[in-house]
């Protein structure tokens, strides 16, 4: 089973300022040379990511996939954007009927699994920002290559989490970098996002272009053949003084806490002292999120430490499809209401206050369908996915990020 054949029971850039005709269908196929090139052509709209998007980008991987003469495949995006994320007006527009999007979500769920476990050598060349969804094609690809832009998971200041194996591959980050990405949404700079083992290579923006002609142009799809050409146009990493990942004492300190409510008053006793005026921001930001969406993200991230791939995927859906349903809350369009429909940015949650989000509510999110044939039909096995080894450098840090992966 693959993306393309999905239970019937659901179904009931170019350089980076250039910008592929608007006509052409929303993903942009060719075969040059030994490579297959997929292009997000949704430039006008941040290339997020709808049904469309979703069903063509499965339908490509799969047939470069099986195909002998395409040996390895290039994701990029139109215009300025890699992605923004998912099409969140669609979302919205389907709210009042139950599971519009049930066949979209299934389709991209199955499609990060396929990214996760492709056969061929795969390369993401993300110029722009990558967002949510738009990071879940990023970051599981062999060799993900940023730029100056940011990756970032915002999903709690949308009522939502972190899916499409987010809960996985933040689980498996150093220490508690993943809880702290995950609930707080915060930007990761290109360099940091390699740092952080998001990201496999940055090489800046105005090399870009020769990067992809010269990868274009090899003889060869064998990893180490596309490595040696990704090595040539990348920079190796120095972090600013001020980076976050500067401070993981202090976020493994605190976001190792039990709940979301002793995270948040421990960050918060950190903000008093003059070196930490980095956190007040992030405060605020975590403070204004969704309570509901709060608490989903660390209760999945948390068991995404003890769980597999295919585990986390179907775990996830479940959590995407309930939160679609407005199982406990219908927070998730009230975020986007407030984001991208009205744009007043002052989301009004309900439950407005942690303390009232409760265990037994969570519970009816993650339990599974009472409709049996629901559940997402991914392979069981173990899976081998880049994640399984954190890219990161350990001489970059002190000993402390790496405190503790899997508690």
């Amino acid at each position: 089973m693959g993306i393309t054949s999905i239970p019937t029971s659901i179904i009931m850039s170019s350089m980076p300022t250039q910008v592929l005709k608007q006509k052409r269908e929303v993903v942009n196929a060719e075969e040059i040379g030994r490579a297959g090139v997929l292009t997000l052509n949704r430039p006008n709209h941040l290339n997020f990511i709808s049904g469309k998007v979703a069903l063509m980008l499965g339908q490509k991987f799969e047939k470069y996939e099986k195909d002998d003469n395409v040996e390895f495949v290039i994701i990029k995006g139109a215009g300025r954007t890699f992605s923004a994320g998912g099409d969140l007006k669609m979302f919205y527009d389907g709210r009042n009927t139950k599971d519009s999007c049930l066949e979209v979500a299934y389709r991209m769920y199955w499609l990060c699994y396929h990214i996760h476990t492709y056969k061929k050598p795969h390369i993401a060349l993300v110029h722009g920002m990558s967002v949510g969804g738009g990071a879940s094609l990023m970051a599981p690809m062999k060799f993900s290559v940023v730029t100056e832009k940011f990756c970032s998971t915002p999903e709690t200041s949308l009522g939502f989490h972190p899916d499409c194996g987010f809960s996985y591959m933040l689980s498996r980050l150093p220490g508690r970098l993943g809880e702290y990405l995950g609930l707080t949404g915060v930007k990761l700079r290109g360099k940091e996002v390699v740092a952080a083992g998001l990201a496999t290579h940055f090489v800046p923006s105005h090399k870009l272009f020769q990067l992809e002609k010269r990868l274009l142009s090899i003889n060869s799809g064998e990893e180490d053949a596309i490595r040696s050409v990704i090595d040539e146009f990348s920079t190796n990493i120095h972090l600013d003084e001020r980076s976050v990942l500067n401070k993981m004492s202090i976020i493994n300190d605190c976001f190792s806490r039990k709940s979301v409510e002793e995270i948040v008053d421990s960050f918060e006793s950190k903000a008093g002292k003059k070196e930490n005026d980095w956190i007040m921001p992030v405060l605020k930001r975590l403070k204004k999120a969704s309570p509901t969406g709060l608490k989903i993200t660390l209760r999945s991230i948390r068991e995404g430490r003890r769980q597999t791939l295919s585990e986390c995927l179907r775990r996830e859906f479940r959590i995407t499809i309930n939160t679609l349903r407005t199982i406990i809350s219908n927070d998730f369009y009230e975020g986007i209401r407030a984001t991208i429909i009205d744009k007043d940015k002052s989301p009004k949650w309900n439950p407005s206050t942690l303390d009232k989000v409760h265990d037994q509510q969570l519970d009816l999110i993650f339990k599974p369908f009472e409709e049996h044939n629901l559940k997402l039909q991914i392979p069981v096995k173990e899976e081998e996915s880049r994640f399984e080894l954190i890219r990161v450098s350990v001489s970059l840090y002190p000993n402390d990020l790496f405190f503790i992966i899997g508690r």
